[in-house]
C-alpha cells in the first residue's frame, strides 16, 4: 500500500507530530456502494466484505504503519515467515502479547485452529494451494507445510482473506453463522459493535497490540453506510454526512474540485476516492485499507 495523507501542507488547523499517537476520538463515516454480504474473512469475496473484515481481523504477515502514513512499517502479528526445505517447509514467527478480543490469546495453537479451517474448506484451498499440514515445534513458531515449493508465503498469508479468527469463535457450535454475522473475535484495531441494513458500525477494541506500538487507531467508531448511487455519495460526502465516498466516477470528481475543503485520490480500478480534507493517513492502493492509521483533524477553509 502507498500511504497518502489528504489534502493540502497548509489546510489543517492542527499541527501532527509524526511518530506520536494520536488520542483515539470521533467517528470516520465511509459510503460504499454496497453492503457486505459476509463478514466472514474466508468467504470475504467482495470489495465491500474485505474492506470491512480486514479492520476486525488480521492476516498473519500483513505489515502495519502508524496513523499518519509515515514511519518504517513494522511486522503484524507474525514478525517473520522464513523458508526452508527448498521453499516446502515455512516458518512463521509469532508475535508475543497479540489478543483477540475476545481474551483469547494468538499463539501457535490458535493458528493451527485457522489453519485446519484453511485446509478443509475449499475457500483455504484455494488460497493456500499445496498445504499439506502444519505443526507448532514452540508456542510461537508455525511450521507450513507444502507439497510443492512456495516462492512467498508471506505474500499469500497476508490476504484479508485469511484473517486470524478466535479458536473460541471456531469451537462455538454455531461458528459459521457467528462468523458470517461478524460475531466472532479477531486481533484487528476494530470489532463490530452493530450491523443493519443501513449501516455497520465498528468500535475500536481496546485489546489491540498495535496501540501499545503507536499503530493507531485515530478514531473510536468507523460508520459504513451504502447508498448506491455514485451521486447519492457525493451529496453525503458534500453535507458532511460521512467523510469518504469511495467508487465516484468522473462526473463526481469534477464537482468535488467545487468544494474547497473536499479533494480526492485514486481507487480501486478507475474509479476514485472523495474526502473531506479533516481526514489524514489514508492508505490508497489495489489493497484493502488499514483504517487504524486514519485519524481526523480540524480543517481550517485556508488551502495549501
Amino acid at each position: 500500500m502507498v500511504a497518502t495523507a489528504a489534502g493540502c501542507g497548509g489546510d489543517s488547523a492542527e499541527s501532527v507530530t509524526p511518530g506520536s499517537q494520536p488520542t483515539p476520538s470521533g467517528t470516520l463515516r465511509i459510503a460504499i456502494p454496497d453492503r457486505p454480504g459476509s463478514l466472514d474473512p474466508l468467504l470475504a469475496t467482495s470489495a465491500a466484505d474485505r474492506l470491512v473484515v480486514g479492520q476486525i481481523y488480521e492476516p498473519l504477515t500483513r505489515a502495519i504503519s502508524g496513523p499518519y502514513g509515515e514511519g518504517v512499517s513494522q511486522s503484524g502479528v507474525a514478525l517473520w515467515a522464513h523458508p526452508g526445505a527448498g521453499g516446502t517447509i515455512w516458518r512463521v514467527r509469532l508475535r508475543p502479547g497479540v489478543s483477540f478480543s475476545d481474551g483469547a490469546h494468538l499463539d501457535a495453537a490458535a493458528v493451527l485452529e485457522n489453519v485446519m479451517r484453511w485446509r478443509t474448506t475449499p475457500e483455504g484451498q484455494a488460497l493456500l494451494p499445496g498445504l499439506v499440514a502444519a505443526d507448532a515445534p514452540a508456542p510461537d513458531l508455525v511450521r507450513f507445510i507444502f507439497d510443492r515449493p512456495v516462492t512467498d508465503l508471506r505474500r499469500e498469508l497476508a490476504s484479508v482473506r485469511l484473517g486470524v479468527v478466535s479458536p473460541r469463535a471456531l469451537r462455538a457450535p454455531d461458528a459459521n453463522t457467528r462468523l458470517a454475522r461478524g460475531l466472532a473475535a479477531g486481533t484487528g484495531p476494530f470489532e463490530l459493535h452493530r450491523a443493519d441494513s443501513r449501516e455497520v458500525l465498528l468500535a475500536r477494541n481496546g485489546r489491540w497490540w498495535g496501540t501499545r506500538e503507536q499503530l493507531g487507531p485515530g478514531v473510536e467508531l468507523i460508520a459504513f453506510r451504502f447508498p448506491r448511487a455514485a451521486g447519492r455519495r457525493l451529496a453525503l460526502l458534500e453535507r458532511g454526512s460521512v467523510q469518504i465516498a469511495e467508487r465516484l466516477g468522473p462526473d463526481q470528481v469534477a464537482a468535488l474540485g467545487q468544494h474547497p475543503l473536499l479533494t480526492d485520490m485514486a481507487g480501486p480500478g478507475n474509479s476514485s476516492v472523495g474526502l473531506s480534507r479533516e481526514v489524514r493517513g489514508v492508505s490508497v492502493a489495489q489493497g484493502t485499507p488499514v483504517l487504524s492509521r486514519t485519524w481526523l483533524t480540524t480543517v481550517s477553509t485556508a488551502e495549501g
